[in-house]
């Protein structure tokens, strides 16, 4: 059954400028498939055109029957009055819908009142369908698991960020158990821990996913099928994007090479056709020949030559570190308020280390970062780099003093460039033509971090700091940053949940969880491996203390059947008492069955602690 069909879809926001053009593809019913292209490839554009927000210029995309869509980057207006609870409650509307109905019929029901029971059976199938009465326990399940606390689901949902907001929207839809989710980079605003649960979610929704996303280590787990967006068309991978990667350069080479193999075919036949041109002056059957070789070199020509995005080549300065101690920390504190962040680190940092922290989102890890930095003031302990260190950070939100300058006076002004070497180095950016001249207020979140980057890299550096650095990237960013750093040899410390990015450059965690800071030595995947370790024993220790605390609340065989043997000669003295009574009463009819009544009662229930203490006395000693 296919969900999504896009039929020959073409969207111009702007004469003869067409973002998608022709655009075509299905996904089939409980597919997970990954949408891909550069940034403003239109692929935001196709998500709004699936949901109905905008229409296409021509061609049509067709629903699957009663399909219900759900789509992340959406985040409805509610209410001002509206709590996060609310938001979430919003997505059972329809379970209290039919509860109420349901009840209402119940109480006319016990009233006695003619009640249409073919719509009752209706209702309750539905309400037991939408697993009504489970709905608190997976609202709970999925807060919990999208890191949305209590405290944030009793605060107004106008009041949060808009990472919040996108995570309580997310949230909603997932509990309105929707038939296709469009995520729009899903795990943006996730941290690592919520980027699993999601994960783990998408592995068992049984309905169909289409996402866009710059997250490698999210489309390897999540999605079979890549639809890539290039010049407004569909390009297809049968695989998630460890695939695509390499089936994409296979494709790339093979083009390239018959694009090389035509050139020089059609290079010979034009050679070919302007030698006989030339001796063919006065000769007609020549010319003819010239000619009829010229529309065959044309014919020749079948493929276009590969194009490729053009890549950042900007390097990072390195100036190398000959000391023992990069950094030394000992003690070191900090607090807000009454909730510490982390206290008593003592951390050693040697020359070409690189570590990245981890933690889940408010654990305090770009506060840490900016303690070692000096940027932050720590309540105790202290922080001593070497005296040779010269360091470089990229802070997870970049500011530059003023906004309203252009690309270029920012460059010349903040790393003191002629125009000349500005423009050299914006160029090697991705920065050319009449970007530089675009205000850096215009600039994108990625756009951004790049121009910063660019201008952090005018020194030689020795310890090179990132904070989320591949937030606001899109891949082929990513790619060039992890290319850059791949020849960076010096120190390198980075906050980030970019799990592809972590594996590949940590060769040291520190991780930030409860207040505590731990270090290990190691990289990213064995840092996993340790830790699921870690968790197995932990619940193998947790299961023996409550199979421990369970047997000691058990008494022992030996008192069980005491106990039971004392409330059985209890059961036959009291049936005894009742026989007397019996015989004391044989000619008051109403008082003997009252009398009997309680016998048989007795009787059942000696019968039952005599079972129960047959059982007992069969259990192994």
């Amino acid at each position: 059954m296919i969900d999504i069909a896009v039929k020959g879809v073409t969207k111009a926001f702007e004469i003869d400028k067409k973002i998608l053009d022709g655009l075509s593809f299905e996904v089939n019913s409980g597919e997970r498939v990954g949408l891909l292209g550069k940034n403003g490839a239109g692929k935001t554009t196709l998500f709004r055109l699936i949901v109905g927000e905008l229409e296409p210029d021509e061609g049509e995309i067709v629903i699957g029957t009663g399909r219900r869509i759900g789509l992340i980057s959406q985040i409805p207006v509610y209410p001002a009055n509206y709590t996060t609870e609310d938001v979430l409650l919003s997505a059972h509307a329809r379970i209290f819908e039919l509860s109420a109905k349901l009840d209402k019929m119940r109480e006319a029901m016990a009233a006695g009142e003619k009640t249409d029971m073919g719509l009752y059976d209706a209702l309750s199938a539905e309400f037991e369908a939408l697993d009504g009465w489970n709905e608190e326990v997976e609202r709970n399940k999925v807060a919990n698991g999208l890191d949305i606390p209590p405290a944030m689901r009793a605060q107004l949902f106008s009041s949060l960020s808009g990472g919040e907001k996108t995570r309580v929207n997310l949230a909603r839809l997932i509990l309105e158990n929707t038939d296709i989710l469009l995520l729009d980079e899903p795990t943006n605003h996730l941290d690592m821990k919520a980027t699993l649960w999601l994960e783990d979610y998408l592995e068992h929704f049984r309905g169909t996913v289409l996402t866009i996303s710059h997250d490698r280590y999210f489309l390897d787990r999540v999605v079979s099928r890549i639809v890539e967006i290039n010049a407004g068309r569909a390009e297809f991978y049968g695989g998630n994007y460890s695939f695509y990667a390499v089936e994409k350069q296979a494709r790339y080479e093979e083009q390239l090479k018959k694009w090389e193999q035509e050139s020089k075919e059609v290079k010979r036949l034009e050679d070919a056709a302007a030698r006989l041109y030339q001796w063919g002056t006065g000769n007609e059957m020549l010319m003819k020949k010239s000619f009829a070789i010229k529309t065959r070199a044309e014919r020749v020509r079948t493929v276009e030559r590969p194009d490729r995005e053009k890549k950042i080549r900007g390097t990072i300065g390195q100036k190398e570190f000959r000391a023992d101690e990069l950094m030394v920390v000992r003690g070191l504190t900090k607090a807000y308020g009454e909730r510490t962040l982390f206290s008593g680190v003592e951390l050693l940092v040697k020359g070409g280390e690189r570590i990245a922290v981890i933690g889940d989102n408010g654990t305090g890890k770009s506060t840490l970062i900016g303690c070692l930095l000096g940027l932050t003031e720590a309540d105790d302990g202290f922080v001593k780099l070497g005296p040779a260190v010269k360091a470089a950070y990229l802070p997870q939100i970049v500011r530059f003093a003023d906004p309203h300058l252009s690309v270029l006076d920012t460059a010349m002004t903040e790393a003191k460039w002629t125009a000349q070497t500005a423009r050299n180095r914006l160029g090697a950016f991705k920065f050319s033509g009449d970007d530089v001249f675009k205000p850096v207020s215009a600039l994108s979140g990625g756009e951004q971090s790049r121009l910063r980057l660019c201008i952090l890299m005018k020194d030689d550096i020795n310890l090179l700091v990132l904070d989320e650095p591949t937030n606001h990237l899109d891949i082929d960013s990513r790619e060039w940053m992890e290319e850059a750093l791949s020849e960076y040899g010096e120190a390198l410390l980075f906050v980030s949940h970019d799990r592809y990015f972590i594996n590949r450059f940590a060769t040291r965690i520190w991780e930030l969880e409860d207040g505590k800071l731990t270090d290990w030595p190691c990289g990213f995947e064995e840092y996993r491996e340790r830790k699921e370790r870690m968790t197995r024993v932990e619940q193998v220790i947790k299961t023996e203390k409550r199979r421990e605390a369970k047997k000691a609340a058990v008494p022992s065989r030996e008192k069980r059947m005491a106990t039971l043997e004392k409330r059985i000669a209890a059961a036959e003295e009291k049936i005894a008492a009742l026989d007397a009574d019996i015989e004391a009463n044989s000619t008051d009819y109403e008082k003997l069955q009252e009398l009997f009544a309680a016998k048989t009662e007795a009787e059942t229930g000696l019968e039952a602690l005599y079972e129960e203490w047959s059982e007992l006395s069969e259990e192994e000693q």
